[in-house]
């Protein structure tokens, strides 16, 4: 019975190692082969990724991508998909990896391959620089006098309504909107992801507008194809590293906290 054990052990190791070896490296082969990383991202999530006033994609993922493929020697090539099509390519080889602001949930994590957080954002609040200073955590605004305006059916609707349910909370039609209701002063505040809160306020830099620290937790990953041990190794360690060198807080300070980067964007279709 031991010897039967130990021959079936040493039959599934061998196995095991036999997968390991076929997976180990497939992506990675791909992209050297041809000599091209192939990211795809969505392009309308400023600052993650959007595109310039030559139809050019920047922002924080696609500056991430762009030392990936200098760190392998390849050039890099963007797709641009959206969210459900972004993980249906990955599935396909069509591309290498996503970098979209892509969040980390359970749901998603069942079907897609996460590696990260390279980023964590939430949902912020947006108002006047008076007014969002003295707001530290969100029971300062969970009082019936505090004016909180958020989008209808968007996540920040539904965290609004759980973290301040005694703030008179306004539901606009769209972003847009709610943002207007702050710019005219019919709201104190916006409640809305950080990326768009932080857009809003370079866009306005006339308003003297200011962004909270996130109220939530919403880790952002690279979504990563299946079949490739080594490629997924690769990507965590460049990730590991840009965070140790202090690489994604030099990014983090460009595209979060100067609004230079907005004069190479287009002045109209922002967030398409």
């Amino acid at each position: 019975m031991k010897k039967i054990s130990l021959t079936l052990t040493v039959f599934f190791v061998i196995v095991l190692s036999f997968v390991a070896s076929c997976n180990a490296g497939e992506v990675i082969d791909r992209i050297q082969q041809r000599g091209t990383l192939t990211v795809g991202t969505t392009g309308h999530y400023p600052p993650f990724t959007v595109k310039d006033k030559d139809g050019k994609f920047i922002g924080f993922d696609i500056d991430i991508a762009t030392i990936m493929a200098k760190q392998m020697g390849v050039k890099l090539k963007i797709k641009k998909m959206s969210i459900d099509e972004l993980f249906s390519a990955l599935d396909k080889g069509e591309i290498d990896l996503a970098l979209a602001g892509i969040t980390i949930t359970p749901k998603r994590n069942l079907k897609v391959l996460f590696l990260g957080p390279y980023y964590v954002t939430g949902q912020s609040i947006l108002g006047k620089r008076d007014i969002v200073t003295k707001i530290k955590s969100p029971e300062a605004m969970n009082r019936p006098d505090f004016t909180l305006v958020v989008a209808k059916n968007t996540t920040g609707e539904q965290v609004a309504k759980a973290l301040v349910p005694k703030a008179h909370i306004i539901l606009a039609k769209n972003m847009e909107d709610a943002l207007n209701m702050v710019l005219s002063g019919k709201a104190k505040a916006l409640f809305a992801d950080e990326p768009f809160c932080v857009v809003s306020a370079f866009r306005n830099q006339e308003k003297d507008l200011a962004v909270s620290q996130p109220f939530t937790f919403e880790p952002l990953g690279v979504a990563m194809p299946e079949t490739d041990l080594l490629w997924m190794n690769w990507v965590d360690n460049i990730l590991m590293r840009l965070n140790a060198v202090g690489e994604l807080k030099k990014l983090k300070e460009y595209w979060f906290h100067s609004p230079d980067w907005m004069k190479r964007l287009p002045k109209k279709g922002l967030f398409m």
